[in-house]
C-alpha cells in the first residue's frame, strides 16, 4: 500500500473520530428534554440532527460500501416523533461511526477509486469522494449542534436568534 493510501485512511478515520468526540462534547451536555428540543421555528433538534448523520453515514457508507442491508428513511432522520433516549440515539451513532472508520481501514489501494452511487449524491463518483463528502457533511453538521448546544443551555429554548448564526441552522438545502 503506498504512502498516500496510508495517509488518507489516517486522516479519514480521524476526522470522523474527532467529529464524533466534539459532537458528543455538545449533546452530552444536553438532557434528554434539551437533546429533542428545537429553541427556533426552523432547523432541527440536536437529537434529530444525530439521527440525521447516522443515517446518512449508516447508508452512503454502510448500505453502499459496506453492504450492510441498511434502508434509509431519510424523511424520519428529520421528523421522527418517536423519541428514543439520548443514550441509544448517540449509541447508534457510535456504531456508525465505529463501521465508518473499519469501512475505511479496508479499503485497498484500488478501492478509493472505484467507482460510487447513492441516491442524492450524483457528485460523488468513486469511493474517495464520498467519504470526503460525509466527513464534511458531518462537520457541518457538527457545527450547527454546537451552537444549538450552546443556544440550548443558555437560554433553555426561550430565546430566537437571527442573523448568520440562525441560517446556520437552516437545514433546507442540505441534500445528503
Amino acid at each position: 500500500m503506498s504512502e498516500l493510501s496510508r495517509v488518507v485512511k489516517k486522516a479519514l478515520a480521524s476526522e470522523f473520530q474527532i467529529r464524533a468526540a466534539e459532537l458528543h462534547k455538545w449533546a452530552d451536555s444536553l438532557d434528554e428534554e434539551q437533546f429533542w428540543m428545537n429553541p427556533y421555528e426552523y432547523g432541527n433538534s440536536v437529537g434529530h440532527l444525530v439521527l440525521h448523520l447516522t443515517g446518512n453515514l449508516s447508508y452512503y457508507i454502510g448500505a453502499q460500501i459496506a453492504s450492510t442491508g441498511y434502508v434509509r428513511h431519510r424523511d424520519l432522520e428529520f421528523t421522527e416523533t418517536r423519541r428514543a433516549s439520548k443514550a441509544e440515539v448517540l449509541r447508534k451513532l457510535d456504531e456508525a461511526i465505529a463501521m465508518v472508520v473499519a469501512t475505511i481501514e479496508e479499503q485497498g489501494e484500488k478501492d478509493w477509486t472505484l467507482p460510487y452511487a447513492g441516491e442524492r449524491e450524483p457528485e460523488s463518483q468513486d469511493r474517495f469522494t464520498i467519504f470526503l463528502r460525509c466527513a464534511v457533511h458531518f462537520y457541518s453538521h457538527v457545527a450547527q449542534i454546537s451552537y444549538l448546544s450552546r443556544e440550548l443551555r443558555k437560554n433553555e429554548g426561550a430565546e430566537d436568534s437571527s442573523g448568520a448564526e440562525a441560517r446556520l441552522l437552516d437545514d433546507s438545502n442540505c441534500r445528503t
